[in-house]
Formats: structure tokens, C-alpha cells, sequence
């Protein structure tokens, strides 16, 4: 895992490359380099920060140079042994023992064909000496990230966005629309960028660009396409399927480790990562009681203990309780773009604990919600469609009686009135609003009436733009139509996002098993019935998960990955809240209306309505948007 930052037919590009690499210098500490090449038609900059996991040798640094072709490459190939095995036996000679050489070789063998037979996690670009060709791709589902901004007539490139606003900020301007969706959201899609110009390489593409000024971008795998292949042919059995994806992500040359949270999809992780390699222990995190009061939460740790009691598995337990307000701005820089979850500190807390005890590789088990279907707002949106069928006089008086509940009384949250609002928002919208608002922050005309008259088309847009992807499938039934848009929306836009840069900034791999595209053919090869069943949901994935864990763990309720948001928000924030949000330069420039602003604060403050998230996420904004500004970025 590594930083990776190039120029292509740039005049500054070694300067350029030189302020990217350093920008990026925590995604690998072990070992830094950059390769300059000018002939008469190309003139080209690739460097990298490695943070060594497979071959540990010198031998293995980056740029890796080789026979005309030069990679820097970020990520794992699980399967590489296999790859380099196969290259042999036509020929190939191998100087090091990486992943690295094995990318290089199988695309001098294969050109974009290999990237359909790499199973793992990527981003990189090559250098062709032979044509001046610059390549750059992705991994299928988006896991590591690449950032790129055409420039002149080349590119300039990095995987993190921090690292271009350092290289050429005073030549950008903030994408407005990004940052109205980074609103609506709490994050910002794959398919917007929150500084105008710069682009997201796509999941499961890859670009080229060459000496005459040409470049096109390509895609050789797409999720929805799969899944309509798999939802055409015959349910898989996922219990092979997850045992084999689980013990293809151990490879690796240091200790791995994984991070247990006590519920399923962390146990089932590490479970099967313990059964396969018995020296891997486990990570997880508490809270302050008072924080889990307010915020109604569940005692995880309690689950976490007694899994790793059971399967004999060495447990260390972080407890969360920053100093959030000196934290804050670390965070905001540390995510790149404006991502209002909080659950990016536990990841970038947890990591940091886990490198000070030398750990570089942790397990994860995001992904499995997004593919099994095991959020609420799954259930709650399949309960919503039957909520619709009832009269119309029942559902006034449930909303009538819903609207008066406050949301906390006497310092405790009360977690079921925030659900019965929540609720509420979307209960009798059709279906693909209905899903939409399940997770987004705000309705359009909410959000509209929070944000400057002038911004008020952006909404349009990125509603319009959700409707699209959600709609842009041809799957027979509602619940894995949820599961695909969270595999294009939520999954890479939110998650794999918070955890690449939160872990990175720690300089700690996390590997995600269920996010693999073999998992998730065989995922969407199961109907929707088979993954909510009455008001159960990933009944699938329990199923699987009987063969491995006790029942007390596969059918315990499910408790989200948070942080004690209202807690803060309530508490440690306050005056923060007072003098940077409501006095800061969102509300200045009048972006974000004032009292619109008051009135939300006010509803939290008062208990009257959960407001929480929405309040930390336009802080979290107002931060970063100092932030790019002072770095040269126009508004």
C-alpha cells in the first residue's frame, strides 16, 4: 500500500511531483522515489511513497523500471503468486518477489486484459517508453483511489486531492456542486469532485494519454453489469466464496491483524482470518459511558470480548475519547474532500493505535451491508413500501404522534424516537427517493432553503444525478436495486473513501474481503427475499455465517460503526459551533443562510429534533473550505 503522484508532458512536473510525493508522504513512510523520462516526444514524472507489505527488499522500491516500462502502483494482488507463476511458464523473468513486477509484467503481456484477471486493490500508471503512451487504472470497485486534473496537454495525477491543491492550487476553483452534494450527502460522489477541473479515475476504468495530445478513458468491469449477470443465473453458495476471498487477503510478507467490532461482518473476518492464520489478533474500540448514553448506543465491546474469548483470538481495546476540538481540523485535512462522518476518527484513531504497536495490515468488514443488504435504511425503506398501503387517517395520526416526540430527555438519546422521525421523511415517497432520503441528510426543498438562492440548481442536479444511477440497472427486485446503488454511491463515495485516507494517514493498510469482485457477483446472485426477510436483514450472509460463528453473534441487533456524535455536538463543540459555523465563511459569503443555519442548531440543542449530523457535517465544511482557500483554491 503507497502514495502515488506523476505529470505527464507538464514543463514543471519533477517540482510538481517532488511537492505531491511530499504531500503524501504518510501513505508510505519505508521507502521514497521519483523517475524522470524526456525524449523528444514525452516528457513524464512518476513517484511514490511505499509502505513496504509484500517483498520487503529494496529490490521492490518505486518507480519500478523495467525493459522500457515503468510503474508506480498503489494497492495489493492477491493473486499475484498465481500471475507470476503463469508469466514464467511463457517466458517472463522476475528480478524481485512483489506484486509490483507481476503488474508490470502482466500488462506488457496481457495490455488491459490483465486488469480482468488482477483480484485485489489498485491504483497505478505506467509508462510506456515504446509508444510515450501514459496509462493510468483502477481497481473494480474502487478501493484505492486516483485522483487526476488534465493540465495544458497532459496530466497531472496523485491519490489523495490534498496532494494537487499543494502542486497547482492557485490554478483551481472549488466545485460548488461537490460541495452541495458533500450537504445533501454528508459526502461527495464518486462522479463529482470537490474542486473543479480535477477528476476521479472511475472504478473498474482505466485511461490513456498519449504524445499527440489524445486519451480516452475505458471500462473493463462494472458492477451493475455483473450483477445483472448474476441476478440472471443461479444463487452461489457464498460460504466458499467467503472463505476463499477472506484467505486470499492474507497474503502478505508482514503480521496482519483485524479489526473486531463484535458484530457480524468483523467477526466473520476475523473468525475465518484466525482459522486460516492463527497469529492474527484483533482491534477494537469503546467509548466514554456518557457518551454512549447520549448517543444510545450499544456496548459492542461486549460482543467484540466474547468472540475473541471463544476462538482464542488476542484482543486490544481502544477507547474513543478525543480531544475532538483539537482533532477536528486534523480530520477534515486528513479526508481529502468534505466527508461529514465521524466515524473517520475511530478508523484514524484505532489505525494510529494499531501502528504503535507495529501493525501495517488490518482486516475489515466493510462492504458486506452495501452487497447483503444490512442497513436499516434497507429494511426501513422495504417497510416503508408496506407503510404505504395503509389508509390514509392511520398514517396521519402515527405521523401526528411521531412529530411531538422529542428526540432526547434528561441527557440520554432516545434512539427510537431519531428512527420514528427518520422514518417518516420517506415513508411515503416512491421508491427511488425513498431510498435516497433513507440516508441523505436533508430533502431537496430542506436543503434548498438552508443554501443560497444561487445554489439552489445544484440541488436539481444532484438529485437528478442520484435518480440516474439508482434507475441505471435492469435487477428484478427492490432490495438488491438498493444494494447496487450503495455498491456505486455509498460504498466507494463513503466508505472506502473515510477508511483509504483515514487508515493511510496512520500509515496502515486495511483490506476489505467482502469488497472483491467475486464476492460480489455471488452477492447479487441471491435474490432480495433471500437477503431481508420480515424484519431481518443480510439473512443470507447469517446463513453462511452459522457454518462459523454462534447464533448469539450472527443474529445480534445491529449496531452502526459510529462515534458519539451528539455528545460532541451537545457538549465538547459548542462554542466551536458558535464561532467557526455560525460566524464562519460559508454563512460570510452567503452560501449557507444564517438563520436557516440557527434555526437547525437550535431544534438540536433544544431536543426537539436530531440535527447532529447535519450540524457536524457543515462544520466539517466550513473547515475544509477554509482550508482549500488558504492553500490558493478560489471560491
Amino acid at each position: 500500500m503507497c502514495g502515488i503522484a506523476g505529470c505527464y508532458q507538464q514543463a514543471d512536473g519533477h517540482k510538481l511531483v517532488e511537492i505531491m510525493t511530499d504531500r503524501i508522504a504518510h501513505r508510505g513512510p519505508d521507502a521514497a522515489g521519483i523517475w524522470d523520462h524526456d525524449d523528444d516526444r514525452v516528457t513524464a514524472q512518476l513517484g511514490h511513497r511505499r509502505l513496504s507489505i509484500i517483498d520487503l527488499s529494496s529490490a521492490a522500491d518505486q518507480p519500478l523500471s523495467k525493459h522500457g516500462m515503468t510503474l508506480v502502483y498503489n494497492g495489493e494482488l492477491y493473486n499475484y503468486r498465481e500471475l507470476r507463476a503463469e508469466l514464467i511458464t511463457h517466458g517472463v523473468h522476475f528480478a524481485t518477489r512483489s506484486d509490483t513486477e507481476v503488474v508490470l509484467e502482466a500488462w506488457r503481456s496481457w495490455g488491459p486484459e490483465a486488469l480482468r484477471r488482477f483480484r485485489g486493490m489498485f491504483a497505478f500508471a505506467l509508462l510506456d517508453e515504446r509508444t510515450g503512451e501514459l496509462v493510468l487504472a483502477r481497481d473494480p470497485l474502487g478501493i484505492k483511489p486516483l485522483y487526476y486534473l488534465p493540465r495544458g496537454d497532459g496530466v497531472v495525477f496523485a491519490s489523495e486531492l490534498k496532494a494537487l491543491v499543494a502542486a497547482v492550487g492557485p490554478e483551481l476553483r472549488i466545485g460548488l456542486g461537490a460541495l452541495v452534494a458533500s450537504m445533501l450527502y454528508y459526502w461527495v460522489p464518486e462522479q463529482l469532485c470537490a474542486v473543479d477541473g480535477v477528476q476521479k479515475l472511475a472504478a473498474g476504468s482505466w485511461a490513456s494519454f498519449r504524445p499527440d495530445g489524445r486519451s480516452s478513458l475505458r471500462c473493463y468491469w462494472r458492477v451493475a453489469d455483473v450483477a445483472a449477470e448474476a441476478a440472471a443465473g443461479p444463487p452461489a453458495d457464498l460460504q466458499p466464496v467467503i472463505e476463499e476471498s477472506i484467505a486470499s487477503h492474507l497474503v502478505s510478507d508482514v503480521p496482519v491483524s483485524s479489526f473486531l467490532s463484535g458484530g457480524l461482518d468483523s467477526s466473520i473476518i476475523t473468525v475465518l482470518a484466525h482459522r486460516a492464520n492463527p497469529g492474527i489478533d484483533a482491534y477494537t474500540i469503546t467509548f466514554r459511558p456518557e457518551d454512549q448514553r447520549l448517543e444510545a448506543m450499544p456496548d459492542d465491546a461486549v460482543y467484540a470480548r466474547k468472540v475473541a474469548a471463544r476462538y482464542g483470538i488476542k484482543l486490544h481495546e481502544i477507547e474513543i475519547s478525543p480531544d475532538i476540538v483539537g482533532l477536528l481540523p486534523r480530520i477534515v485535512d486528513v479526508l481529502d474532500e468534505p466527508i461529514g462522518d465521524p466515524a473517520a476518527i475511530n478508523t484514524l484513531l484505532m489505525c494510529e493505535a494499531a501502528r504503535e504497536r507495529g501493525v501495517k495490515v488490518i482486516l475489515s468488514g466493510m462492504g458486506a451491508d452495501e452487497l447483503f443488504g444490512g442497513y436499516r435504511k434497507h429494511l426501513a425503506c422495504v417497510m416503508a413500501s408496506q407503510y404505504r398501503r395503509l389508509p390514509a387517517a392511520p398514517r396521519a395520526v402515527v405521523r401526528s404522534t411521531v412529530e411531538r416526540l422529542p428526540v432526547s430527555a434528561a441527557g440520554r438519546g432516545l434512539r427510537y424516537s431519531r428512527w420514528a422521525k427518520r422514518f417518516l421523511t420517506f415513508a411515503e415517497l416512491a421508491e427511488e427517493p425513498r431510498f435516497r432520503r433513507s440516508y441523505t441528510l436533508y430533502g431537496p426543498d430542506e436543503l434548498a432553503a438552508l443554501l443560497s438562492p444561487d445554489l439552489a440548481g445544484y440541488v436539481d442536479q444532484v438529485v437528478a444525478g442520484h435518480h440516474d444511477i439508482y434507475n441505471d440497472n435492469s435487477l428484478p427486485d427492490e432490495i438488491n436495486r438498493m444494494c447496487l446503488a450503495d455498491a456505486r454511491l455509498f460504498l466507494p463515495g463513503l466508505n472506502l473513501a473515510y477508511t483509504d485516507r483515514a487508515s493511510m494517514a496512520a500509515s496502515v493498510e486495511v483490506r476489505v474481503p467482502f469488497v472483491d469482485p467475486v464476492v460480489a457477483q455471488a452477492a447479487f446472485s441471491v435474490g432480495g427475499a433471500a437477503k431481508i426477510r420480515r424484519r431481518q436483514g443480510k439473512v443470507a450472509l447469517k446463513q453462511a455465517a452459522e457454518n462459523w460463528l454462534p447464533r448469539e453473534i450472527v443474529y445480534r441487533p445491529k449496531a452502526s460503526f459510529s462515534a458519539p456524535l451528539r455528545a460532541w455536538v451537545r457538549n465538547d463543540l459548542q462554542e466551536v459551533i458558535r464561532d467557526v459555523l455560525v460566524d464562519g465563511q460559508l454563512t460570510g459569503s452567503g452560501m449557507i443562510r444564517r438563520g436557516a443555519l440557527l434555526r437547525l442548531i437550535q431544534d438540536e440543542q433544544a431536543g426537539r429534533e436530531d440535527r447532529a449530523k447535519q450540524i457536524w457535517q457543515l462544520l466539517t465544511l466550513e473547515l475544509w473550505y477554509r482550508h482549500v482557500r488558504s492553500m490558493g483554491v478560489a471560491g
